[in-house]
């Protein structure tokens, strides 16, 4: 088995009692901290009216998190392509590649991240984005790519930059994608964990080498709270569950404090909803969340990187959970 890499995700989400500056500081400070770990990438993504995210500004973010720290990738979890013109995203990524060559990834999505209403204020073409997401990403790869195969067209500086592309998923139709254009595939696992296992198996199967990867580069985003003990960590991820709730009722609150009272807040079905999803996440302590992780790779045949998303309210419990998922990631590797 390959050494598994880990990477973090930022949603950028506002705490209760914060301000939106506040959680822009607090992207920044866990980036730090996550680059002192030696975290292979932290991609922010993007989100549209969405009050309790300050993630709708992406490229911005990414630029901004580059300046503050020195070595570690950052990236985009990911660019919504239906939302932006490919030259204006290659402009844009091409700029930053100039400023802070090879550190800056481009992950791609081909949903609007909000809802349709918005959709249609951010990018008036009838949504048609979302079928001209294959010649999207390959205009992408050409605007990267060297000058001799350019058209009239070019997305100055981002010429023969080639900032790496990762295809984004929550369902199959991007496994197909990544898989038929032989990239890096990613898999929204954290909020779409249904059809997980059947996508990876579609991008492994039908992977198609190309000047970018000779074999599949599989990587899984998971929620991940790790504590010192399985209560502890079920504590934390209460906040979690209150996320995922403030979502489906429409409401989307702030970061709420954990609570010893979930089923209090919850109605009975969200409440089995909330254990459910916990069930499905990488939540418990360093030895359970380590067997939960070893079981995950084995049930799916592998995979090359684990990217990492923790809503935990106190921010100093939310590092040393990345820093108990760092060790433990560290000791299945030299298991290997």
């Amino acid at each position: 088995m390959t050494e598994i890499k880990l990477s973090a995700l930022n949603l950028v989400p506002i705490r209760e009692e914060q301000t939106d500056k506040d959680a822009i500081a607090d992207m920044v400070k866990l980036a730090q901290n996550l680059e002192t770990l030696n975290f292979e990438r932290y991609w922010i993504a993007e989100h549209h009216n969405a009050p309790n995210l300050v993630s709708s500004a992406t490229a911005l973010l990414i630029q901004h998190t580059l300046e503050h720290t020195q070595s570690i990738k950052v990236g985009s979890g990911g660019i919504m392509l239906p939302n932006h013109a490919p030259l204006i995203v290659a402009e844009q990524f091409g700029t930053m590649a100039t400023v802070f060559p090879n550190r800056v990834d481009l992950g791609l999505g081909r949903a609007p991240g909000t809802d349709m209403m918005t959709a249609s204020a951010l990018r008036r073409d009838q949504h048609n984005g979302v079928y001209e997401f294959p010649e999207e990403v390959e205009q992408l790869a050409t605007y990267f790519g060297p000058a001799n195969q350019q058209g009239y067209v070019r997305a100055y500086p981002a010429v023969d930059k080639n900032v790496p592309l990762y295809i984004l998923g929550s369902s199959t139709d991007s496994a197909h994608l990544a898989a038929r254009k032989g990239l890096p595939y990613v898999f929204a696992g954290h909020f779409a964990p249904q059809q997980m296992h059947d996508a990876m198996e579609i991008y492994k199967s039908l992977f198609e080498a190309s000047d970018v990867l000779e074999k599949p580069y599989m990587i899984v985003c998971l929620n991940a709270i790790v504590a010192e003990t399985d209560a502890q960590a079920e504590y934390l991820a209460s906040t979690q569950a209150q996320v995922m709730v403030s979502i489906t009722r429409g409401r989307m609150q702030p970061v709420q404090p954990p609570t010893d009272d979930l089923q209090g807040l919850l109605t009975p079905r969200e409440f089995e909803l909330a254990k459910q999803r916990m069930s499905q996440s990488l939540i418990g302590s360093e030895e359970t969340v380590k067997q939960k992780l070893k079981s995950f790779i084995a049930d799916n045949g592998g995979i090359d990187e684990l990217m990492a998303i923790s809503y935990i309210y106190d921010q100093e419990a939310q590092l040393d959970s990345y820093k108990k998922l760092h060790k433990l990631v560290g000791e299945i590797n030299n298991e290997n």
